[in-house]
């Protein structure tokens, strides 16, 4: 069986930037051990904006300029980073909260195999939900977990209410 690792959006602006808590702060070094422990292949996402991101439908609801490509706030954080360097991933570049690709490029890199996923990252309640849905949809029979200690929400409350939605769509939070 084939076990992949998803890191959702560890980038500078959502830990300690623009859109930063004290909360994602916190999980970074369960984070980085999470993926210098992990057994298989790992997927990194990367919230991807542009200059124009005030006038996309997602800026004038979250008036908040992030992880503009090329930015600081667009680079993964640094203790991440120098982890995922050291055991290798894949890049997913995505628009918006969910990635269409990864799903396909999970499927790809199972090669036929059975596998299972889990997901680590930023922010619960925005890209990780949506990023786990979309593998659930896609995957219905694989199993796909979450590791709340290594997720942060834009609030607690909110970081609660996603873990709630997705056991409630069959994905494990542990």
């Amino acid at each position: 069986m084939k076990h992949f690792l998803i890191v959702v959006d560890m980038q500078k602006d959502f830990v300690d930037g623009a859109l930063g808590t004290a909360e994602a702060v916190a999980i970074v070094p369960g984070v980085v051990k999470k993926i210098e422990d992990f057994e298989g292949e790992i997927f990194a996402t990367l919230d991807t904006h542009f200059e124009d991101y005030m006038q996309t439908a997602e800026g004038k609801n979250l008036p908040v300029p992030h992880c503009i490509k090329d930015t600081n706030g667009w680079q993964l954080d640094k203790a991440v980073h120098a982890a995922l360097e050291k055991k290798g991933c894949t890049s997913v570049e995505k628009l918006t909260f969910g990635s269409v690709e990864l799903p396909k490029m999970i499927s790809n890199a199972a090669g036929g195999e059975a596998f299972d996923i889990e997901l680590v990252g930023l922010c619960t309640d925005i890209c990780v939900v949506s990023n786990a849905l979309l593998l659930k949809a896609s995957f219905p029979e694989a199993p796909i977990n979450v590791d709340s200690s290594c997720c942060a929400g834009v609030t607690p409350d909110k970081h609660a209410a996603a873990l709630e939605t997705m056991r409630s769509c069959q994905i494990e939070v542990i």
